[in-house]
């Protein structure tokens, strides 16, 4: 049996962002989607990360959609909440009202665009964790932000900001969350780590890590529970054969312009009947591009 004293460890999803054809907010299709991974076991979801559009939403739009969800689960599962912008006063407001209704962490990502100096985001991310009232999740994800939370700075915001928890670790090589995972152990046992990639889960547990956040446990929440609890329990051979299925279900991240429609149209076909529309600009997924997906799903 696998024990850990992490504060968050297993399978965390990165909700996408249910709205109807006309970018409207859909609450009874999102609820739907939310019941359906509580009802497979996942530990926890995080609202308006990457794959919820957080970057194409108005901060009255996330309150409102914030307070709903946070209702809507109960207590159900963890709920994370990212409050990722390009103006700190957003990322503020965003990360105090995460704490007002009830959020078990938030979690910030690098300044986009602007690509940090470690200095830079050093200051942004202890700014963050002053200002808030929960546990603070780092999010490293440097092929969109532009620059890379190094093994160094991660360990020491562990060390000097006792409410910064965690870290989802977006970087393809696992080497660098191994370094992370290495870097932060000195500093802090409780510390989670985790892999924005999906197939990263059983070399993510292997170097040290937590598990992953990562946008495949939208589509099939069941393999990744059921990989994660037979990782805890030693059984390493049905953990290998869920970890077998993520890696084939991982093509379906190449077959749309942007992953965000990739994964839409893959719950969708999984039977929840949500509109696949991603807020403009982006293209967005056609009927070739969903059979290519139907295609994988049902193989």
């Amino acid at each position: 049996m696998s024990t850990s004293s992490a504060k968050f460890e297993g399978i965390f999803c990165p909700s996408i962002t249910v709205s109807d054809d006309q970018g409207v907010i859909d609450t009874d299709l999102w609820g739907r989607h939310l019941d359906h991974l509580i009802q497979a076991g996942i530990n926890g979801v995080l609202l308006f990360g990457s794959i919820g559009e957080f970057y194409a939403y108005d901060l009255q739009e996330k309150r409102s959609a914030l307070q709903f969800a946070v209702d809507h689960i109960r207590g159900r599962m963890k709920v994370f909440v990212g409050v990722g912008d390009t103006d700190m006063d957003r990322v503020m407001d965003l990360t105090k009202f995460a704490g007002e209704i009830g959020a078990d962490a938030v979690v910030a990502v690098s300044p986009y665009y602007f690509g940090p100096s470690e200095p830079t985001a050093y200051r942004y991310f202890t700014s963050i964790a002053q200002a808030s009232a929960v546990p603070v999740i780092l999010y490293n994800f440097p092929a969109r932000t532009g620059n890379d939370c190094s093994p160094e700075l991660v360990a020491r915001l562990a060390q000097e900001c006792p409410n910064i928890v965690g870290i989802k670790d977006t970087v393809d090589t696992i080497s660098h969350t191994r370094r992370v995972v290495s870097a932060v152990r000195r500093v802090s046992p409780e510390f989670s780590v985790f892999s924005g990639f999906d197939e990263y889960y059983m070399v993510n547990r292997i170097c040290g890590g937590n598990g992953v956040l990562s946008g495949l446990t939208n589509v099939e929440p069941e393999t990744f529970v059921a990989m994660h609890r037979a990782y805890q329990e030693g059984d390493y051979r049905t953990a290998l054969d869920k970890a077998r299925r993520i890696n084939h279900l991982m093509a379906i991240y190449d077959t749309a312009d942007l992953f965000v429609s990739a994964i839409k149209g893959a719950v969708r076909l999984q039977g929840l009947p949500i509109s696949t529309r991603i807020r403009e600009p982006a293209m967005q997924i056609d009927d070739d591009q969903m059979k290519q997906i139907e295609t994988i799903l049902r193989s």
